[in-house]
């Protein structure tokens, strides 16, 4: 597992979520730990190595 930090698109808290690095392209959505709103996440891995991260609110 690979925890990665970044800021809620909606309370731009910085948060982190673990993410599965043998799964190579992943897109799901999490509640932020803080405002408990929906974030989707788009993440990538090559070689286990994140290159794409991106979170968005819901329905944006």
């Amino acid at each position: 597992m690979f925890e990665h930090f970044f800021q809620c698109p909606y309370c731009w808290e910085e948060i982190s979520f673990l993410l599965d690095s043998s799964v190579s392209d992943q897109t799901y959505v999490e509640d932020c730990e803080v405002c408990c709103n929906p974030i989707e996440v788009t993440a990538r891995f090559e070689h286990h190595e994140l290159t794409v991260f991106e979170v968005r609110e819901l329905g944006q």
